[in-house]
């Protein structure tokens, strides 16, 4: 070891990173004084900085983890082919992190709600922990805040108990008071195995996460804005009880906990011999605030999201929910139509004849992609981009987030022809690579289809968010036309896949917007 565990290094994560400048702004002079010529040594680190300390910390002193699955590279890295199945070990050449550690901790600063799933006895709810000090709460506070599911647990024993006294002498629910549970309170809230939890109090506990506020007798008890930690010994809802569906879709983000490499058995043993409780040894140097955290929310929402990065994820999102035989009605072709309905699924899949279903990406799921998982897909990319020192979002940086946010979003469509070829069939198993393949498919297309310099529904968006105001009678019967074209020529191509059908309401909804002003303009004359 370099330090001990209880020191932080002094040297930079991103050794020659550039710093941003600071903005000029005369508030700045009023409010803080005149810029520092120089950094002194006691400044302290930026909130970035700090987060990544936090993180290498965690990776070198806390949790045995030498795994790095969220790879860069700044150079085409070196790869390896090994086995039967032609495994690819590949060896990157920029900073790199593991998973396992990196996204539990973008959850803290991004106030998600994370899911670990894995087997007993490999750190989950160690993991879970480590944050909550992370946060600045003492262990015990934490350890005895964490909620354990179990087929007994009712909503009291999950909220809290009204006080017999009340309960014997009100005269109405309004005079009875609550003994709030007080981890409900706690800015960094731990459920384990919540699949053991039963169904009526896993309601009670959907209403914290979806709402942030607890009821009972008509009390209501308001929760402050928190990190989630939810722990399972498997990802696809099973347990004690099912896991209902609502409250499933209120997880952000999915991380598994990787097995134990048996090289770092002598860490292990070190560790036994030495009574090494990594969780009673954080430095004060990586606990964050309130304001703290806070302040890397705000600073989060002010990264950027480039149009080109944009558009691509506009496209990938696009290619799920259509479903061409689900209704009658453009609006209605989608596959919440066909799950709100008693028709079979795959009834209606084998009803798409003629499509080459090994290609069409919206064959592989069962469903689309509701507001929630894309406004989610949007944050923890701009939160990862944050903790690399970033000021906007890398293609990278979207493509590592999305197999974790979508785990558990995207249904898999297990009977697509796309999971027979010999080369895809390890997809049904591996969610995580198989949504990885899935965004490289669409970036692939999206390239072939030359949509960067191609983009006619684009531009006629971009004339429209101009704005009406001024624009002459002639020019809204022109743009119409110009609508009225781009779906002739779409209407000329053979077959309607995912991308085209929200390509088509966008051009519908345009046409609508300029007939409404046309008519209000003609009238006006």
């Amino acid at each position: 070891m370099t330090n001990p565990p209880g020191k932080i290094s002094e040297s930079p994560t991103i050794p020659n990173q550039a710093k941003t400048d600071r903005k000029f702004d005369i508030r700045s002079l009023l409010e803080e004084g005149p810029l520092p010529i120089s950094e002194g040594k006691n400044q302290s680190m930026g909130l970035d900085e700090k987060l990544r300390k936090a993180y290498f910390w965690i990776t070198n002193f806390a949790i045995i983890n030498p795994f790095y699955d969220i790879e860069y590279n700044e150079t085409p890295p070196l790869k390896f082919t090994i086995g039967d199945s032609k495994s690819v070990i590949t060896l990157p050449t920029a900073q790199s992190y593991s998973s396992f550690v990196l996204l539990p901790l973008l959850s803290l600063i991004a106030r998600g709600k994370c899911l670990l799933v894995g087997g007993p006895g490999r750190g989950k709810t160690a993991s879970a922990i480590l944050m909550g000090v992370i946060a600045g709460y003492p262990i015990k506070e934490i350890k005895r805040a964490i909620q354990h599911g179990q087929p007994q647990m009712t909503i009291t024993d999950l909220l809290g108990n009204p006080l017999p006294s009340d309960m014997m002498q009100a005269k109405s629910m309004d005079e009875i008071k609550i003994a709030w549970r007080k981890w409900l309170g706690m800015q960094v809230k731990i459920i384990d195995e919540y699949n053991r939890i039963p169904t009526r109090t896993q309601s009670a506990l959907l209403t914290i996460m979806g709402d942030n506020y607890a009821e009972i007798y008509d009390q209501i008890y308001e929760c402050p804005e928190a990190a989630w930690y939810l722990t399972a010994n498997d990802d696809a809802g099973g347990g004690t009880y099912q896991v209902i569906e609502a409250l499933r879709d209120r997880i952000d983000i999915v991380v598994k906990a990787p097995h134990f490499n048996t090289r770092f058995i002598k860490d292990l043993i070190q560790r036994v011999e030495e009574g090494y409780k990594p969780e009673t040894l954080v430095p004060k140097e990586i606990i964050f605030s309130k304001e703290e955290i806070d302040t890397i929310s705000t600073e989060i929402r002010s990264i950027s999201f480039p149009p080109k990065l944009r558009r691509r994820m506009e496209f990938f999102t696009s290619q799920f929910e259509f479903m061409e035989y689900a209704g009658e009605q453009l609006e209605y072709k989608t596959k919440d139509t066909a799950k709100l309905s008693t028709v079979d699924f795959g009834v209606l899949s084998s009803s798409e004849t003629g499509k080459d279903k090994t290609k069409d990406l919206g064959s592989q799921t069962k469903n689309g992609l509701s507001v929630r998982a894309i406004f989610t897909c949007i944050n923890y990319a701009k939160a990862l981009a944050y903790f690399r020192g970033l000021n906007e979002v890398t293609l990278d940086d979207l493509s590592h987030v999305l197999p974790f946010v979508l785990h558990d979003k995207l249904v898999q469509n297990s009977d697509s022809p796309f999971f027979e070829d010999a080369d895809h069939k390890v997809y049904r198993s591996d969610r995580v690579s198989w949504i990885r393949k899935l965004f490289s498919l669409s970036l692939s297309e999206y390239e072939r289809l030359g949509l960067d310099k191609n983009d006619t529904i684009a531009n006629l968006s971009i004339k429209f968010e101009e704005g009406l105001e001024g624009l002459s009678v002639k020019e809204t019967k022109q743009r119409l036309v110009e609508i009225e074209k781009e779906i002739e020529s779409m209407a000329k191509q053979r077959k309607l896949y995912g991308h085209m059908f929200d390509d088509l309401l966008k051009l519908k909804y345009l046409h609508q917007r300029y007939t409404n002003y046309l008519k209000w303009a003609e009238s006006n004359v």
